[in-house]
Formats: structure tokens, C-alpha cells, sequence
């Protein structure tokens, strides 16, 4: 890859796509895509996949809109993919402002320009006649934030087996993802007898019993592993009817995650140790456990290949942006090819701020830079 070399008239073009790549990413940002309810953002890649040449692009039962090229009978597959959903719960157009040097709109960044500029490289590879020596899937998957619990990919995986490596296209170019962080989450509802706060005082509070639980969850000792990080969180409480009622409902949320599979195991015993001492002390109170998220951390993979996969992604990344790329730690698409001893990495094609925010922008002139990125990337696997 890094003796590849992008043609001069392609580099030409994309010199002077600024108006392209922000007709295109204006359009795309807007359309409203929550996890799990993709469609209109799929329909509209879908459209565009097939304007541009991919006739056999379609969208399959996960949500993903798949375009592959030379992937039938293919015993060797190169995935490249966006996700198309957003953290955003709308479901009407998305606001979206300009200013000199920023788009504005909320998951602009994580992860629509990505995905814009993806598909326009793929544009690009059909127009000037790229054809792959193996199978290249390129796709606009579903379900990689929150709650859609990475459903796009693992549907990829499980209908390509064939797949050798994966590159998700998700953040900024000035950073690789290279380790992993699995995660598991829960939702821990909580049912006592409650009771009028005067007449019934002494009955168990479900807040009580939610409280103690919470306090004992944030006394753990997360493990100390040298070159991992390891969190947890308490992302939300709910519960009672009024101030003079003895709650008799309340339910929390729960997170914890790692980048190491010990370390993950370890927060998994802590909690079910958690769990079962809470019901022992409170053995009135109804206490059920949901798991609502479950994403693995990395697994056995081909280091070597691994490596070279990085270098690579770094190489590429800080020879047309001209800044420092560093390895990082994440919870991205790669989780679950990785998981399954599938070599994969996630690399950036823009600079921007406020990723989960409706503050989220991206800066413009980073634009042209992340194309000639995205679109090195996808021709030098072409090329092989």
C-alpha cells in the first residue's frame, strides 16, 4: 500500500470536489437515522450506490446497504464500511448550520461525513474503471451506536465468511483505532410493597434499594493491567410517583468497559457478585436484570497482519493530512470481527469537536484531505 500511488487525474478531481463533498454531505446529515430506525439513510445510499454504478447494491435484513464487487465465488473479502445511524433519537430532519469553517449538525462526525466520504470514493473507483482482484464489500451499515448493539457488522460477518479484514471508517484521521473496548450493559429494574410516605413509613423504597445498589456498584476497584483502561457508568435513574409516595418502582442503567478480556471478566464477576449481595440484603425487593448491550472486545488475532494493517492506516493518514496519527482504544465496528479473529482497525477522514453533542461540527477544510484518505485507502485494495 504504500508504494501505491494515487493517479494524478484523481487527485485532480478531488482537488476540486469541495462543492461535491458538501452538496452531498449537507443532504446526508439532515436525513434522520436513530439506531435501529436507519431506513430513510439507507434509502438514500442505497439511491446514490446504484447511481454511481452498483446495480447489484441492496439492503438486507440488518439494514445495511450492501455493495459488492467481485464477491461472488470470492475466497478472499475486504470490508469498508460507515454506519449510517446517528446517537440522535429525531425523527425529523436534523438542524444543520454553515458558518465560514464548520458544519454544524448533529452526528456529522460520528459518523455521516465518514460515510459520505466513502461513498464518494467509492464513486470514484466505479468512474474511472477500478476493478478489484478480490472481493471489495463496500457498505453503509446499521446499528454501530448504542443500542443497535452492532447489529450491521455482525450481520456482514455471518453472510461473508469469506470476509479476511475489515476497515470501518469512523472519526477523525489523526487517530487509529487499534485496540478494541468491549462493553456490557444493563438495565437493573427494582419492585418493592412502596406505601403513602406517612401512613406506610418502614415499607422498602425501590429508590433506597436502587441507591444502595448504586453506591455498592461505584466501590469497585477497577483492575490494574498494565497498558488497559478499564470504566464503568450509571448512565440513568428512574423511578417513584411523588414526593409523599414510598417508591415502589425504580430502574438504572448500567455500563462498564474494557479494552482486555481479564478486565472484562473481572467487572463481570464483580457485578454478578454485586447483584447477588444486594438480593441478599434486600431478599422483599423483586430485582430483575436485563442485559441490553453486549459488545466483545478483541479476540486472537494475525498480529503480523494486524501490523502491517495499522502501519498502513498511520502511513496513509499523516502523508496527506501532514499531522501526527496515533493508536487509540474504542468501541467501534471493529469489535466484532476482531472478537472473531478477523483483522481490523477503524481510521478517520475529517477533523471536527463534539461527537454525542448537538454542539457536533466539522471543520471543511479537512474535507479534501479526508477523501484523498478515504479514497487511497479503497484504490490501493483495488490494486493488490
Amino acid at each position: 500500500m504504500k508504494d501505491f500511488q494515487l493517479p494524478s487525474q484523481i487527485l485532480s478531481y478531488i482537488e476540486n470536489a469541495e462543492s461535491e463533498i458538501l452538496s452531498l454531505l449537507k443532504e446526508l446529515a439532515i436525513i434522520p437515522a436513530p439506531s435501529n430506525n436507519e431506513d430513510l439513510r439507507a434509502k438514500f445510499c442505497l439511491d446514490k450506490f446504484i447511481e454511481y454504478g452498483g446495480k447489484n447494491a441492496y439492503i438486507d435484513e440488518a439494514k445495511n446497504v450492501i455493495f459488492p464487487i467481485n464477491c461472488e465465488n470470492a475466497d478472499d473479502i475486504t470490508v469498508f464500511c460507515a454506519h449510517t445511524d446517528v446517537v440522535f433519537p429525531d425523527t425529523t430532519p436534523l438542524p444543520l448550520f454553515e458558518d465560514d469553517e464548520y458544519l454544524h449538525c448533529p452526528g456529522i462526525g460520528d459518523d455521516t461525513t465518514c460515510l459520505a466520504l466513502l461513498m464518494l470514493a467509492t464513486k470514484i473507483a466505479m468512474q474511472y474503471n477500478f476493478t478489484p482482484k478480490k472481493g471489495i464489500l463496500i457498505v453503509a451499515n446499521s446499528g454501530e451506536e448504542g443500542l443497535g448493539n452492532l447489529k450491521g457488522i455482525k450481520q456482514i460477518i455471518k453472510d461473508f465468511p469469506a470476509i479476511k479484514r475489515v476497515y470501518p471508517f469512523d472519526g477523525q484521521y489523526n487517530a487509529v483505532v487499534t485496540k478494541c473496548v468491549g462493553s456490557h450493559r444493563y438495565s437493573i429494574d427494582i419492585q418493592t410493597e412502596g406505601g403513602h410516605s406517612f401512613g406506610h413509613f418502614g415499607n422498602l423504597s425501590s429508590i433506597a434499594v436502587m441507591s444502595d445498589f448504586i453506591y455498592t456498584l461505584h466501590q469497585c476497584s477497577l483492575p490494574k493491567k498494565e497498558g488497559t483502561k478499564t470504566t464503568f457508568n450509571v448512565g440513568t435513574v428512574e423511578g417513584g410517583t411523588s414526593v409523599n409516595t414510598i417508591a415502589q418502582s425504580a430502574t438504572f442503567t448500567y455500563e462498564y468497559r474494557s479494552d482486555d478480556m481479564q478486565c472484562m471478566k473481572y467487572m463481570q464477576d464483580f457485578f454478578n457478585k454485586t447483584v447477588k449481595n444486594i438480593q441478599g440484603k434486600y431478599p422483599e425487593a423483586k430485582i430483575n436484570i436485563t442485559l441490553i448491550g453486549d459488545r466483545p472486545c478483541g479476540g486472537n488475532v494475525d498480529k503480523n497482519e494486524l501490523t502491517k494493517m495499522i502501519d498502513n492506516a498511520i502511513f496513509v493518514c499523516e502523508k496527506y493530512s501532514g499531522i501526527s496519527c496515533k493508536k487509540t482504544s474504542g468501541s467501534t465496528d471493529c469489535n466484532i470481527p476482531m472478537s472473531l479473529g478477523i483483522p481490523a482497525i477503524c481510521l478517520g477522514s475529517f477533523i471536527g469537536s463534539g461527537a454525542h453533542t448537538r454542539e457536533e461540527k466539522v471543520l471543511k477544510s479537512s474535507l479534501i484531505t479526508g477523501l484523498k484518505i478515504t479514497t487511497h485507502f479503497l484504490l490501493s485494495h483495488f490494486n493488490n
